[in-house]
């Protein structure tokens, strides 16, 4: 799956001139406005003096908090502390994830970031140096697993268990799989339908029917959620017809017969029935943006 981090690694950059973050008082004044999911506007007077790194929670999110060296899902905006100009920002595109750690954020956006609970909006402000401007930089922490109101699943379907961080495990029934794509909601989350075009970002485990081995998993240590388009052939039918019209925070499952999986590829999947957990954690660009 494709991965576009540019503009984050950009601003992490530019974070990383700066001094470490602290929660040290700073003598920027910075007010932050917006509603969860929008672009933050943010209110200050430029130049923007910064005399030491500064985090600060705008609101606290009522969700988990963030975990070590697990994904966290970030919206992001940054500015130039300077002149306004905008650095870099997701708010257009898709939201990035990445493993909460050092290496993978830079320290003073990961010192930022950790202990944070997810559905908070964290403003973060950098000191400039000689040759470059103070940061303004907002962060939202987006869930990054599925979160809807429980469906009961038609009988005779595989069976889903989740574990603590949101893992699920599949159980294959003793049975012939379905020859037509099954497209059963196991959670019905509570944003705006995906729409053919969009960007989605999803968690995902696809097993066998044949054997109920794990094929693919974005839940493995050390990997992250996946982001691609929808609806436009980027994917397996299954998933473009499977997921489009699914609303943002639910969870899927999807059995995918051969003609709609792999099949006709050349692959050991080719002539398998495909089962899948897709949780749906962001829908960007399209229609419904």
């Amino acid at each position: 799956m494709r991965r576009r981090a540019g503009a984050l690694a950009a601003v992490m950059m530019v974070v990383a001139l700066g001094a470490c973050a602290s929660e040290d008082e700073s003598s920027a004044d910075v007010v932050v406005t917006g509603e969860s999911g929008e672009v933050p506007e943010l209110v200050y007077e430029m130049p923007l003096v910064v005399d030491e790194a500064m985090t600060e929670v705008v609101w606290e999110g009522q969700g988990p908090e963030v975990v070590e060296d697990q994904p966290v899902l970030v919206n992001f905006y940054a500015e130039d502390g300077a002149e306004g100009t905008v650095l870099g920002e997701t708010f257009s595109s898709d939201p990035k994830p990445y493993l909460l750690s050092p290496d993978a954020l830079g320290v003073d956006i990961y010192e930022a970031l950790r202990g944070r609970t997810v559905g908070s909006r964290i403003l973060h402000l950098v000191p400039g140096e000689s040759s470059t401007p103070p940061t303004v930089a907002v962060f939202d922490l987006l869930p990054t697993r599925a979160e809807g109101e429980e469906v009961e699943a038609r009988e005779g379907l595989p069976t889903v268990d989740l574990a603590e961080t949101g893992e699920p495990s599949i159980t294959i029934p003793d049975a012939e799989p379905p020859g037509d794509l099954v497209v059963q909601p196991l959670q019905r989350g509570s944003g705006n339908q995906v729409a053919p075009g969009q960007v989605v970002t999803v968690q995902y485990t696809g097993v066998a029917w044949s054997d109920g081995a794990v094929f693919d998993t974005t839940w493995a240590t050390g990997k992250l959620p996946a982001t691609f388009p929808i609806g436009v052939g980027s994917v397996i039918a299954a998933w473009d017809e499977g997921l489009v019209e699914q609303t943002v925070g639910s969870q899927v499952l999807l059995v995918a017969p051969p003609s709609m999986g792999y099949g006709g590829d050349e692959t050991e999947l080719s002539e398998e029935t495909l089962v899948f957990v897709v949780d749906i954690l962001a829908a960007t660009g399209g229609p419904s943006s």
